[in-house]
This record gives structure tokens, C-alpha cells and sequence, in this order.
């Protein structure tokens, strides 16, 4: 039997999430095409795969499996509806808006680990409206290719959310102490930000550069995960992308510190921090293994197997017992004006074959 998959996305930075997944589909000899509502992830084709230039022609695909890197979905669009997420639980937000919100869209959850696994359980009994999986996540299926690092310094990977309350690039102290210590010699930095980062932001990174500290514009991750030693950042979901590898992460003002962090609070702090991060305790180390096998303990990087898989014995399953999705009329008539395409039709049932 085949199977027709749509990778659905809205900025570039799903792309390093969706590639893996094509991969694996593809690898099975199925069907696979990409969708996108907004123009910036459009560039990226046909380089990156089959880019499906509208929703009239994604609704003719059919697809039997939407794989959803995306906080929403066309409700009218056919096909199995699977939220595969665009991040970790950052904790930027409460569980309301974030991580945790149900929007009434998608049939499946593909859940990282257990502290997502179980918060959306609790939350499918309520609603009873979707299915929850336990997958891990295919972007970091290319962190575990485990490669020898080799450089002459101890390398710093820079990365901070674009959130004006939580970027340490808002803060001229940290910047300038950045500046510092990499004019020291001492140190070798690497920085990448957030897409959607303030443009003015970026230039001064770019602007901080010369040979011992280097800006990268890319949405391509993992390799600066594996060429730097610990990372240094603020509040986003790249720190649980960056610590799966067991390397230390020293944060400024975390949202949420917890003990698998080194957080500080002052920017003369950085250089102890970071010091200690590159010769961490035992205790930290513990704190961060801990942590990991609670968000994603998955090392084998077959997540996206894991996913396609599951999305396959679910399209199968009976789903009679579970609920319709809600109506949402208000967000069902905001996606149909987005997408320029007005009709009545909507799969409230999780889609079955």
C-alpha cells in the first residue's frame, strides 16, 4: 500500500524538522510534497522538495497523512492531521498559550518525551478529540551521528529567542561582555539566531565578528550543536535541542531556570558561568541527563521513523470512540480568509482509512 504525505509549514526554520521526515517517506518509496501559506519558505524550493503552490492544488493531492510543523492547520484540507511541532517547551508562555494549547486542528499528537507525553494524555481525556503518540522528534535525528569534535578552543555556540523579554540581546551589559570575551583569545564563538530576530539585532551580531567569533544566517542547526562545547543563550527551545548532546548550557534570566542550567542574572557573570560550564560538576551533569531522558530519550536518531510509522497505524485505527473536533468557528473563518479559499467543508472526525 502507498501513502501521499503533505509536510505543511509556514516559516523556514521547519525545514530542518520536515527534511528528515521526506527522508524517511521517501526511503519507503512514498508520496511526499510540501505546502506553506507564507512566502519566505518558499526560496527554499524546489531545492529542498515538491513545493504545492496552492491550497486548490493541496486539496487535490489529497494527502491520507498532513504532517503539520505548524501551530494551525486547514480544517477543509484531507487526510490525517498530525501536530509534529516546530520547538521544545520553551516555557515562554503560560501552558494556555503555549506549548500545551489545543486549537481543535489536528487528529495526532506526536509528542517528544515524557514531559509532553503526559500533559497531553491528561489533556486528550478531557477532550477526547485527538490522539496522543510518543515519537521523540525528527529534527534532532541528525544530532545523533555522533561525530568527534576537534578544535584548537573551547567553543561558545550563541542563540537567544527573538523575544524582546527574554533576549540577552536586549541587554547592552551582556553585549558588551560578549564583545569582551571574545577579543580575549581565549575563547572561540559561534552565533545563530532566531529567524524571526529583530533585524537590528542582527546587525550588531554580524558586526561583532572577526576571527575568533563568527555569525551564521542559517536555519541548519546542527552542525553549530556539534562543533560547540556549551552554549551560552536566554530562553528558547534551542537550549533542549543543544543539552541533548549532554553539553552544558549557561543561560541569562532564564524564563524557568532549573538545575540542568547554569542561569545568571548579571553580565558579569558570564565568564565564570561559562568557565564553569566547561568543566561542569558532577551534580550538573547528573541534573542534565536527568533532564533529558524526561524531554526527548531518544539517541538513536529514528525519531522521524518512529513518526511516520505511527502516523501510518493511525490512519488505520478505529477512531469511532473519539470525539468531533470542536466547531471554532472564529479560527475556522481566520484560516479560510488567510488562505484566500472560503468553503464549508471541515474533517471534524480524525481522519481514517
Amino acid at each position: 500500500m502507498t501513502y501521499r504525505f503533505l509536510i505543511y509549514l509556514s516559516h523556514t526554520y521547519a525545514l530542518p524538522i520536515g527534511l528528515p521526515l521526506q527522508e524517511e517517506i521517501r526511503k519507503r518509496s512514498y508520496e511526499v510534497k510540501w505546502f506553506t501559506e507564507l512566502d519566505p519558505p518558499r526560496s527554499y524550493f524546489p531545492e529542498n522538495g515538491d513545493l504545492i503552490e496552492t491550497i486548490e492544488d493541496a486539496i487535490d493531492y489529497n494527502p491520507d497523512i498532513v504532517l503539520c510543523i505548524t501551530d494551525v492547520v486547514a480544517d477543509f484540507l484531507p487526510g490525517l492531521k498530525v501536530q509534529i511541532f516546530h520547538g521544545f517547551l520553551a516555557n515562554k508562555h503560560s501552558d494556555k498559550k503555549g506549548h500545551f494549547r489545543i486549537r481543535g486542528l489536528f487528529d495526532l499528537y506526536c509528542t517528544q518525551g515524557p514531559s509532553t507525553t503526559i500533559p497531553f494524555k491528561e489533556i486528550q481525556q478531557k477532550k477526547n478529540h485527538f490522539l496522543v503518540r510518543e515519537t521523540g522528534w525528527s529534527k534532532v535525528d541528525p544530532l545523533f551521528k555522533i561525530e568527534e569534535n576537534k578544535h584548537e578552543k573551547p567553543t561558545i555556540l550563541l542563540s537567544s529567542t527573538f523575544s524582546p523579554k527574554y533576549s540577552w540581546l536586549y541587554n547592552e551589559e551582556v553585549i558588551a561582555e560578549i564583545k569582551r570575551l571574545s577579543k580575549t583569545g581565549e575563547f572561540e564563538f559561534l552565533a545563530v539566531l532566531h529567524p524571526k530576530m529583530n533585524k537590528e539585532k542582527i546587525e550588531i551580531v554580524k558586526k561583532m565578528q572577526h576571527e575568533n567569533f563568527k555569525y551564521y544566517d542559517t536555519t541548519d542547526i546542527i552542525p553549530l550543536f556539534r562543533q560547540a562545547d556549551i552554549m551560552f543563550s536566554d530562553t528558547t527551545s534551542a537550549i533542549t535541542e543543544f543539552i541533548l548532546q549532554k553539553k552544558p548550557v549557561v543561560t541569562f534570566r532564564n524564563n524557568k531556570p532549573a538545575n540542568h542550567l547554569i542561569d545568571i542574572s548579571n553580565a558579569e557573570e558570564i565568564e565564570s558561568a561559562i568557565k564553569a560550564a566547561f568543566s561542569p560538576s558532577e551534580k550538573l551533569l547528573k541534573n542534565i541527563e536527568s533532564y533529558i531522558y524526561n524531554t526527548h530519550p531518544y539517541f538513536d536518531g529514528k525519531s522521524s521513523e518512529r513518526v511516520i510509522s505511527t502516523c501510518i497505524d493511525v490512519l488505520h485505527t478505529d477512531k469511532s470512540e473519539l470525539s468531533s473536533k470542536p466547531l471554532n468557528l472564529v479560527r475556522r473563518y481566520q484560516l479560510r480568509k488567510k488562505l484566500n479559499y472560503f468553503t464549508l467543508k471541515s474533517y471534524r472526525k480524525p481522519f481514517t482509512r
